[in-house]
């Protein structure tokens, strides 16, 4: 949290020569986000209006009105990006309503102030919060997560608020995060102005988001008292300044913070000071068949960084450079002018969209994403620029809400551009009147995320490596184009030596929940097809660590799962040396094609049902689980029930409630993606 002398540091700054002056809008709202401005402590007995601020300098298209300063912020609980990219669009939309927005990362404010909003007149507080992993609050979403916990006292009358939740349907905790934010603000006496929003990232979370906000804002006018100013031209955010005489080291290079960052590498690294950890070990583990599986090793030396097994390391890839040239090439466009996208409102606390000044090549190499297909609002910006009235026709009916453009009923959207895997470079090729300027796509296409891997070994082992186990993305599409996975094919050519040079990946670790038990004596049961092995890896090293030092180890039980032995039997030398070596007391293998009946790890639970029950219910045996969320997980989830209900003697509702209780419990845990 935010102390006073640490206030004027917390807004993010992607320059550190640009040290801003803050105006008097930061200051209206440092003080009512953190709390503080002497000002206020010094005043509460007789309010005061609320000052004249700056007006903005450069007139923001679509507006009959200047408001100067935010009665509309969107604070977002975003782990890989669309929760912060759906909050700046929400800030970008009040502008139609003559109102001013501005998105905001909880983690950069002192969120006990949220009361304080209801002093900005037509104040309304909106909350886009993803929930990650098991119902978890997303990093930058923590600390607000555990102030909601914390404080049972605060009064948040007079606080306007709603909520759009983003979650996966094939996730235990569908939408925690977000329904436990919508709960919590209402019991602490906010306003709840419009019904919760769930959106499914299993189904379409795009169409989710646009459906909940064309019924959300006429909502919000009709509280208000306001109305659309009728003006739906694109509306800029940034102004793009070419800099021809600039010294070459204030240029961002590829650093997601402070400027040479990758020069001078300083602790503590996090998310936004990646550690550049050399590769020392970069080998296939498949012996055959079409896929490509990796191990990689990454040395962490000199760093302080520590992991326990079963964090995440997060990576952050880059895009490859010949998507990048074409995309150059499309727009008829020099990559290597240097410019800065510059924020048209000169009091917003987000001055850049990506680190500036940069150059367009570095932008579109390390800091948008340019192989996603572009959402709806992207295509609606862009309809402008294509020169055939049918092209812009056709992009307005993928971005509007008519029967041509409804899901699911013949969804242009969704089958021009998601389901036939459409990237923007795809849709400059396909629609060559498309000509955008390269600075109005760079404000609108989305930050390059960094991309997380369980962690394939323990600390206890290989305290200055880490390890990853992943499978290289690679598809054809429905165009006939080959799509391939930015991370992982950017790591699959991560050479231990690249002419001469150690290769090197930005890092940083993502704590998990997903731990060994505390006692080592607790059996553990470990199931993970393809690559969902990794944390267990980590886990059977440990295992095998603590015997070595004389430790009582409980039942160490695997279930792995490939398709064909000679083929995708990861770790098949490891696993059977911990197996010889009693590390692990039982190792049991579903190759599901190689016999006629396909058979899988919830076919060899159910084989071992009476080992498993003992192990579950007499002897407090630990449960976990990693990999596809969307079946594997399912299924095994539904053999627990069987095994509960056959040898517990319970109903379906009795074992189902017994598995959510060692679920509650910790004892059954997962670390799953869809």
């Amino acid at each position: 949290m935010l102390n006073t002398a640490s206030m004027l540091l917390t807004f993010e700054s992607m320059m550190e020569e640009e040290a801003s002056l803050f105006s008097s809008l930061d200051i209206i709202l440092v003080t009512l986000l953190a709390g503080v401005v002497l000002y206020f402590v010094m005043n509460r007995k007789k309010p005061e209006p609320i000052p004249e601020f700056k007006k903005l300098d450069t007139p923001l298209s679509g507006l009959n009105k200047q408001i100067s300063y935010p009665n509309i912020i969107v604070f977002y609980g975003s782990q890989t990006g669309t929760g912060e990219e759906f909050a700046n669009r929400l800030s970008k939309d009040a502008q139609r309503y003559g109102m001013k927005g501005m998105a905001a990362d909880p983690e950069e404010y002192e969120m006990g102030e949220l009361s304080r909003l209801s002093e900005i007149p037509n104040s309304l507080a909106i909350f886009c919060m993803a929930t990650y992993g098991e119902g978890d609050p997303t990093d930058n979403a923590q600390d607000f997560y555990d102030w909601l916990q914390e404080n049972d006292d605060e009064d948040l009358s007079g606080l306007n608020y709603t909520v759009f939740a983003l979650g996966n349907k094939t996730y235990e905790h569908y939408n925690a995060m977000g329904k436990y934010v919508d709960k919590r603000l209402e019991e602490l006496g906010a306003k709840r102005i419009f019904d919760l929003g769930l959106g499914d990232d299993d189904g379409n979370l795009e169409e989710d988001f646009v459906s909940w906000r064309e019924q959300f804002w006429p909502a919000v006018c009709e509280h208000f008292g306001v109305e659309a100013l009728g003006d739906e031209s694109s509306i800029r955010q940034y102004v793009v300044k070419e800099h021809t005489d600039i010294n070459m080291n204030k240029v961002y290079t590829g650093e997601i913070g402070r400027l040479q960052s990758f020069e001078v590498q300083k602790p503590p690294f996090d998310a936004k000071n990646p550690f550049l950890a050399p590769v020392t070990v970069n080998r296939r583990l498949n012996k055959a068949g079409d896929r490509h599986l990796m191990h990689l090793e990454l040395d962490i030396t000199g760093s302080k960084i520590r992991y326990e097994s079963g964090d995440h390391v997060a990576v952050f890839p880059t895009n490859d450079s010949a998507l990048v040239n074409k995309l150059g090439q499309l727009l008829g466009v020099d990559l290597d002018v240097v410019i800065s996208l510059n924020n048209l409102d000169e009091e917003s606390n987000k001055k850049h969209p990506f680190p500036c000044p940069t150059t367009y090549r570095t932008a579109l190499t390390h800091y948008l994403d340019i192989t996603q297909s572009p959402r709806t609002n992207v295509l609606y910006e862009l309809a402008q620029y294509a020169s055939d009235p049918k092209d812009q026709e056709n992009m307005r009916k993928m971005a509007s809400s008519s029967p041509e453009g409804k899901f699911p009923t013949s969804n242009l959207h969704w089958s021009w551009v998601l389901d036939s895997c459409r990237s923007i470079i795809h849709i400059l090729e396909d629609m060559p009147s498309l000509k955008p300027p390269i600075d109005h796509l760079c404000e609108l296409l989305p930050r390059l995320q960094a991309r997380y891997y369980s962690i394939a070994s323990s600390s206890k082992v290989h305290p200055n490596s880490i390890h990853i186990c992943a499978v290289v993305v690679e598809y054809e599409t429905k165009t006939g184009r080959t799509n391939k996975g930015v991370a992982t094919n950017w790591l699959k050519n991560k050479l231990v030596t690249d002419n001469g040079h150690k290769s090197t990946v930005p890092m940083y670790i993502r704590k998990s929940q997903f731990r060994l038990p505390f006692k080592a004596t607790n059996p553990v049961i470990m199931i993970g097809p393809g690559t969902g092995i990794a944390p267990f890896m980590g886990f059977i090293q440990e295992r095998g660590w603590l015997k070595q030092q004389g430790k009582e180890v409980g039942e160490t039980v695997m279930y792995f799962g490939c398709r064909h032995k000679n083929e995708d039997y990861l770790y098949q030398e490891e696993l059977e040396e911990a197996e010889k070596t009693g590390v692990l007391t039982q190792l049991n293998v579903a190759f599901s094609r190689d016999q006629e009946h396909k058979v899988y790890v919830q076919h060899h639970l159910k084989k071992n049902k009476e080992n498993i029950w003992k192990l579950v219910n007499s002897e407090n045996a630990h449960i976990y689980i990693c990999g596809d969320a969307r079946n594997m997980a399912k299924d095994v989830q539904a053999a627990f029930y069987e095994i509960t209900e056959e040898l517990g003697g319970m109903t379906r509702t009795q074992a189902t409630d017994y598995v959510k209780k060692l679920m509650t419990k910790g004892r059954y845990s997962q670390d799953v993606w869809s």
